[in-house]
This record gives C-alpha cells, sequence and structure tokens, in this order.
C-alpha cells in the first residue's frame, strides 16, 4: 500500500522567524489522516525547522544537494550535513536545478546514488517543457529523465525513491495539468520502471503531480488511482492554504 505524500517546496523564500510562525499556525490547522507531510525549506532555514518538524509529526526535506560525502567544494552542501541535520528527502532534478544551474542528467543521477549513500530519500523531479509536450514528447522526455537518474539503482532503493511529475510549463503558471494527463505521465513513469526493474517494483514507487497544485484542485488529483500526492511550491508558501490542501488531500484519500 503506498503512502500518499504531500511536500512543500518553499524555495528561495521564509526567514527564520517567518518559517516559525508558519510551522506554529500549520501544526494547529492541519489534518493530515494518513498523508506523509514534507516540508522543504531553503538550508538556512533546515537546524531551525528540523525541531519544530519533529513536534508536529511532520518530516523535513532539503531542496538540493552536492553528490560528494566531504571535500573542497566551496558552498555545497553534502548529503551526509543532510542527515547529520535528521533530513528525510531531498529534492533532486527540480527544472529550476536543470534550467538556472545546467544541472544534467549525469549530474542527477550522481546525486540520487549520494543520497541513497546517506540514507536519504530522493524525490526525483521529472516534466516536459512546453514546446515538448506540443510536440508529443511527454512521454519520451519523462520516461528519459527518470531512466537516467534511476540508472544503477538496486530494486530495493527504486521503492523508495518518491517520483515528481512536473511539468515545466506549470510551475508558478496557474494552470495545472488536467488530471487525465497527469495520470498518463504517472502510467509512462510506471510503464518505464517496470521494464527497467519489475512490474511490482513500480506499483511500489510513489509517483507525486506537480504544477499549479492549490486546495482547490488537490482532490482532483488525489482522485487517480496513479497519483500519490503532490509536490506543491506556491500554495505551501501560505500556513493557511497548505493546511486547506492537505486536508482537502487527506478527505479526498479516505474516499
Amino acid at each position: 500500500m503506498r503512502v500518499p505524500i504531500i511536500a512543500a517546496n518553499w524555495k528561495m523564500y521564509k526567514t527564520t522567524a517567518e518559517a516559525q510562525d508558519f510551522l506554529g499556525k500549520f501544526s494547529g490547522m492541519v489534518t493530515a489522516g494518513k498523508i506523509e507531510v514534507v516540508i522543504c525549506p531553503p538550508f538556512t532555514l533546515l537546524c531551525a525547522v528540523a525541531a519544530l518538524c519533529r513536534q508536529s509529526g511532520l518530516k523535513l526535506g532539503a531542496q538540493n544537494m552536492f553528490w560528494e560525502m566531504s571535500g573542497p567544494y566551496t558552498g555545497e552542501v553534502s548529503p551526509r550535513h543532510l542527515a547529520d541535520l535528521g533530513v528525510h528527502y531531498v529534492l533532486l532534478g527540480h527544472s529550476e536545478r536543470r534550467q538556472h544551474f545546467d544541472e544534467t542528467e549525469e549530474d542527477i543521477s550522481r546525486k540520487v546514488k549520494a543520497a541513497f549513500a546517506a540514507d536519504l530519500t530522493p524525490i526525483v523531479c521529472v516534466g516536459e517543457s512546453w514546446p515538448e509536450r506540443l510536440a508529443g514528447q511527454t512521454a519520451n522526455v519523462v520516461q528519459r529523465q527518470l531512466a537516467s537518474a534511476l540508472r544503477d539503482l538496486d530494486p530495493s532503493q527504486v521503492r523508495r525513491v518518491v517520483v515528481a511529475y512536473e511539468p515545466v510549463w506549470a510551475i508558478g503558471s496557474g494552470l495545472p495539468a488536467a488530471r487525465n494527463d497527469a495520470e498518463q505521465a504517472a502510467l509512462e513513469l510506471r510503464r518505464q520502471i517496470g521494464e527497467q526493474f519489475s512490474l511490482k517494483v513500480a506499483r511500489d514507487v510513489r509517483i507525486q503531480y506537480g504544477g499549479s497544485v492549490n486546495p482547490e484542485n488537490i482532490r482532483e488529483f488525489m482522485g487517480s488511482p496513479e497519483i500519490d500526492g503532490a509536490l506543491v511550491g506556491g500554495a505551501s508558501l501560505n500556513a493557511e492554504s497548505f493546511a486547506a490542501l492537505v486536508s482537502s488531500a487527506a478527505q479526498a484519500e479516505a474516499l
């Protein structure tokens, strides 16, 4: 049985005081049910947020990491650093990392392996651009991205991976993918995992949808048997909005 997972990606937002205020409000409003809730703050907030997450039963996630455990890599954060702070999850391959920092498929593959070496669970982000979608290349793009990220892993590791399908054109646009399109992408991703590993492994992997998710549309996505949660950007920055989203997702899951 796959446990649904909702992850908040705060990107480069919030100060320590703002994060503390958010979590103080959120923990008193949310009804998560059996859904796993992950908070992914900027690196500077991980230490402060870690204690608050433990108190609230939330999981802590990071937004990125380097692939080496230590070394002369000024400005980078290692998997070992994250594990030391109590981080459970780490976002890898987000489209903003690919776009703004030229991360390659090889970079992402190395990071995924390094995450497992430090006992972190990767949330691997995949998604097509608008021109790729118009060209009918969605399935080819997301399957290629995921196949590369999972290369050389063993089945027990792949079962732990969370896959976030985030069409690039939907992120921050206010124009989410239609449920049927998101469901089809999830099916294509499961098909690729099944071919690369096995159908049993494919059935165990959790797949999120991300891209303009909000409290009003989360129930629709959670209604799909192939979608196991969401990676939430803008709607996760406000405590009331994110609490409403998580509670709505929990209600949909209970049906």
